[in-house]
């Protein structure tokens, strides 16, 4: 039996090798688009699979940890800036927490038994969160610079979506598949047997995360252009003030209500299966 220093010293072993894979994924690239981001082979599998492994606290380390050689990988895009905050902006939205919220995919593990779903709502959850970033960050910091002003949050959703929408199915592909067939839960990931799928059940699941994704990109369309100063366009926070919150509320409840709702169905299929299974 593994003491806990020792399950220590192997969840270590086990995030630095991810880290190091995650990296080397990262620079092969199928597709390098012009103004940033690219379409890798599934670079933020190992962060996945060490935050589904070894839980939140080591998949927030090793994410983290990857970011921050992201970041020195594409230190050069600091350059384009000069005011503190555009680069404070730039390193949190497209470096910190776009790679550091994959830290959240192993949240699942408890939630979801069937590893193949854990990994495929985890992945959602996660690639929805960094486009929200990017999709920020474009909009408000790179407005000028590597998106038009004019138009800015559109184009930004559009430009993000180019590559974010691949890399996230490619992701998705991989990282089922392979929790399909290998129990990364087991101390030593072992075959697992075929794991059966209701229907109904995994579609209002899927349903909710595209209703709560859509109500979070309608709430970037009503606050990110208030992050632009008009006239130079260059990222403030002085104009927060004219935001319409009310519509911002109204949508947000309406939005998170629907998910919940959604959610809620696929639990209790969920449970319906689980009472079935064991007759």
């Amino acid at each position: 039996m593994k003491t806990k220093s020792s399950k220590q010293i192997v969840a270590m072993i086990e995030c630095s090798m991810m880290i190091a894979l995650s990296t080397v994924f990262s620079l092969i690239k199928l597709v390098d688009m012009p103004y940033g981001g690219s379409v890798t082979i599934a670079s933020m599998l190992p962060i996945v699979i060490a935050a589904y492994r070894h839980g939140f606290l080591w998949g927030l380390g090793t994410a983290l940890t990857n970011s921050l050689i992201q970041l020195l990988l594409g230190i050069n895009n600091l350059s384009y800036f000069s005011t503190w905050q555009s680069i404070v902006a730039i390193i949190l939205l497209d470096y910190v927490v776009a790679f550091g919220v994959f830290a959240l995919s192993g949240l699942f593990r408890k939630i979801e038994k069937r590893q193949n779903l854990a990994f495929l709502y985890g992945i959602l959850l996660a690639s929805v969160l960094r486009y929200v970033c990017h999709v920020i960050s474009g909009a408000t910091v790179w407005a000028g610079l590597s998106i038009p002003t004019n138009a800015a949050l559109i184009y930004s959703l559009s430009y993000n979506a180019t590559y974010m929408v691949p890399e996230t199915i490619v992701l998705i592909a991989l990282g089922v598949y392979l929790a399909s067939v290998i129990d990364f839960g087991a101390q030593y990931p072992t075959r697992v047997k075929t794991q059966k799928l209701d229907k109904v059940e995994v579609y209002t699941m899927i349903f909710g995360w595209f209703m709560l994704i859509a109500t979070m990109i309608t709430d970037i369309i009503l606050v990110a252009p208030y992050l632009q100063d008009p006239e130079s366009g260059e990222f403030v926070f002085t104009y927060l003030g004219d935001v319409n919150y009310v519509k911002l509320a109204v949508v947000s409840v309406v939005g998170v209500a629907m998910s919940v709702a959604l959610f809620v169905i696929s639990l209790v299929r969920k449970k319906i299966n689980q009472k079935a299974e064991a007759k």
